[in-house]
């Protein structure tokens, strides 16, 4: 006897759109610190910005590979499409300025302007896929699985 379950529209809707809403919230979080740190920071207290910013971006990268783990094997191909290309953005912003923000950050606009780069490489994007997967015609599945 197989066992009968429905996805509805509109999880497969949040789950298109559930990594890159995630990772643009943690981006801004962090950048928001990053700025709050400037803000009270003095020349002894240099380190600061960086040490609020970047925990949330580091919580939310290990995260990602739980969230992008559970969404790959979704029974809806558009949910996997949208899954995958909002991993590969996220995960090439931060690979790349992984290795870069230290030389990026001895040009004039120093940390803010790595900041800068990956706010700009990163939420426009993500922002409009996230509008883009609310505009498909999402639908019901129904997926049967077979009772052991």
């Amino acid at each position: 006897m197989a066992e009968t379950r429905i996805l509805t529209a509109a999880s497969c809707k949040l789950s298109a759109r559930l990594f890159n809403m995630l990772a643009v919230a943690t981006t801004l979080l962090a950048a928001s610190l990053f700025g709050l740190g400037q803000l009270i920071a003095d020349k002894k207290m240099a380190f600061l910005p960086m040490a609020m910013s970047l925990p949330p971006i580091m919580i939310w990268l290990a995260a990602s590979i739980f969230v992008y783990a559970s969404i790959a094997h979704h029974p809806d191909l558009t949910v996997r499409h949208y899954n995958k290309w909002a991993g590969y953005r996220y995960y090439a912003v931060v690979g790349t300025l992984t290795i870069l923000s230290n030389d990026l950050a001895q040009l004039p606009t120093g940390w803010t302007g790595v900041w800068g780069l990956m706010l700009l490489a990163l939420i426009p994007w993500a922002l409009f896929d996230i509008w883009k997967a609310g505009k498909e015609d999402w639908r019901d599945i129904t997926i049967e699985k077979e009772a052991h």
